[in-house]
Order: structure tokens, then sequence, then C-alpha cells
């Protein structure tokens, strides 16, 4: 064999090697990239199915005799305000998730305050379809916490393959970046209480 045989077998080997790991990183970031991509479509979507509850609430709170306005103005304002506060997923700043995240903080918070103020209307208590309504609302305040936690999951391994070395060294030259987590305010972990006990007296 040539001798000047070996040393380019052994240059074909090593760039071999190089593009297979070069490859494979790639991919997989790709992968693990548009996986958290879709789990924060979830995420919007929950909040989605949030908002259109929220909207046949407030036509059935709307029937109710003479309840208070200002309350439900306050609703309806803070839905009309998160409804229009949507992020591409290919465009998850931190300060845009932040202004999502502040919208719907703020319709959370002028829902409790309607149903709290529901309890002094016996008859809209008593409304099969608020009580139906109220139930969903449950249900996805749920939803929404695990789309949420598996967003951040998605993101969690997608940041662990581009940061961890030698995986590092390839995340700048294929223009990797690091994705943002959902960062929930204190407390938001936990879902509104969206259930009231209809039968119990007022004390």
């Amino acid at each position: 064999m040539k001798k000047w045989l070996i040393p380019v077998i052994v240059i074909l080997v090593v760039v071999f090697g190089l593009y297979n790991w070069g490859k494979n990183f790639n991919n997989t970031a790709v992968v693990l990239q548009e996986d958290a991509k879709t789990t924060w479509s979830n995420v919007e979507s929950a909040y989605q199915r949030r908002n259109d509850l929220i909207g046949n609430l407030v036509k059935t709170v709307q029937g109710a005799a003479d309840f208070e306005k200002e309350t439900l103005t306050d609703v309806i304002n803070a839905r009309a305000k998160a409804t229009s506060v949507n992020i591409n997923a290919g465009d998850l700043t931190p300060e845009k998730m932040a202004q999502f995240q502040q919208a719907q903080s703020g319709l959370s918070g002028a829902l409790s305050k309607l149903l709290v103020s529901v309890e002094r209307y016996p008859d809209l208590k008593a409304n099969a379809n608020f009580l139906e309504l109220q139930s969903q609302l449950e249900g996805t305040e749920n939803r929404i916490n695990v789309a949420r936690d598996r967003f951040n999951e998605g993101v969690n391994n997608y940041n662990k393959h581009i940061k961890v070395f030698p995986g590092s060294l390839l995340a700048g030259l294929f223009n990797f970046d690091a994705m943002d987590r959902y960062k929930a305010n204190a407390g938001s972990e936990n879902a509104p209480d969206v259930n009231f006990d209809f039968n119990k007296k007022n004390q």
C-alpha cells in the first residue's frame, strides 16, 4: 500500500465522522425545536378554548336581569385584549411571551371577579347552561396548565441539546438559539377556582 494512501483514508474517515456528527446534531435540533413550537401552539389552542367558553359565559350572564355591568364590561374588555395577543411559534421572545401572559392573567382576574359576583344572583347560579360552561372552564384551566408544562418540557429538551458540550460547538454554527420557557406569575400555577358550591348558603 502506498504511504500517502493511509493519511488520505484517515482524513476521509475523520471528515465522514464530522459530517455525521454535524448532520445528526442538526437534524435532532430541528426536530426538538419544531416539537417545542408545536407544544406552544397547543398552549395557544388551550387558551383559545378558554376564550371561547368565556365568550359563551358572558352571553349567558348578559341575559340575567340587572347583572353588574361594570364587572361584565371588565371581562369583555379583558377577553378582547387576550384574544388580540398572539405569538408566532417561531418568534417566542421573552417580551412577547410576557405580553401574552399579562393579557391572559388580566382575563383570569376579570373572570374570577365575575364568578364571585354571580353568588348574588340565585337565578343565574341555577342556570344549567351557566353551570355547564363553568364546569368546562375548570377543565380547560387544567388543560392550560398541562399544555404549558409540556411546552416547558419541550423547550428544556431542545435547550439541553444545543447547550450541552460538544453540541454547543455546533449550535452557533447552525444558528440554533436557546428558547425561552413560559414563566407564569407567582401563584398562577394553580387554576383559578371556578368551582362554587351553589347549594351553600352565604354566611
